[in-house]
């Protein structure tokens, strides 16, 4: 994820694979994120212009599955991953005033995920409370914080291992740390674990999904980082990025972890 002062904005998911083989990739997605926020400021490259050469070139077909939003900040965003059933089809959100859509580890127009819809909902409750309320700008920062941390997991026994919560993942916004401290934490916004897409928490059994390559949720894994991003119709930017556990799996006091940007648009 990353805002630059020219206005560009991008959002890579990493998506849910069956095998490590399909998870991984020649090249690291997070050069395709790095291609769009830091191409040269002097030429205007219009978001469909990018989006189109991007899923025309190879690079897009040599990495793990992903979906990237990008564009530029109030304007239309372009939605495309490389697991849709055809990758040069380009979905446009932000198109109109008033729009909340949910974005998660599967394609954009996957609309089984418990975890995307309650998002949806719950940021458009937070944002009406907030301006009925009133309220300051961390007011809202804080409500969007709260939504993040909401987890739905259900409690399995207490040596469940990440690999066991795996088919639950879909449905909880936030992800405690799950599975071995020994290793470093492992977001997860960015691990290509593996998940049954057309299986449901309640259809899920144990030895169901023995097939299928679990080794990317080995040592710890769960939600490291939340980020929240805030532009204004002037082209104000307020970046904030609270961070919940270090490297270790150890957890940072709410607050210790906080970062927060502040710049305008067009501005150097």
């Amino acid at each position: 994820m990353g805002i630059t002062k020219d206005g560009k904005v991008a959002v890579l998911t990493n998506y849910r694979e069956d095998t490590s083989e399909q998870a991984t990739g020649a090249r690291s997605r997070g050069l395709i994120v790095n291609s769009w926020l830091t191409s040269a400021p002097d030429r205007r490259q219009s978001t469909e212009e990018f989006v189109q050469g991007m899923v025309a070139s190879p690079s897009a077909r040599n990495v793990g599955g992903f979906s990237l939003l990008c564009g530029y900040v109030n304007e239309p965003l372009a939605i495309v991953s490389n697991r849709s059933s055809t990758m040069d089809h380009i979905a446009w959100v932000a198109t109109e005033k008033g729009q909340t859509l949910g974005l998660s580890n599967t394609v954009f127009d996957d609309r089984s995920w418990p975890k995307i819809l309650e998002g949806e909902r719950l940021m458009k409750e937070a944002i009406a409370e907030h301006a009925q309320a009133g309220e300051e700008e961390d007011a809202l920062i804080n409500r969007l914080l709260n939504m993040l941390s909401i987890n739905t997991l259900p409690k399995l026994a207490e040596d469940a291992t990440a690999e066991d919560y795996l088919p639950y993942f879909r449905q909880s916004i936030f992800i405690p740390v799950l599975g071995a401290r020994e290793k470093p934490v492992k977001p997860a916004d960015e691990v290509p674990a593996v998940c049954v897409e057309n299986t449901t928490a309640e259809d899920a059994s144990p030895g169901q999904h023995d097939a299928l390559d679990h080794s990317f949720l080995q040592g710890a894994y769960g939600t490291q980082q939340q980020t929240i991003i805030l532009v204004s119709t002037d082209g104000r930017v307020r970046y904030f990025e609270r961070t919940l556990y270090d490297n270790d799996a150890t957890a940072i006091p709410i607050g210790q972890g906080d970062r927060s940007f502040e710049f305008h648009v067009g501005q150097r």
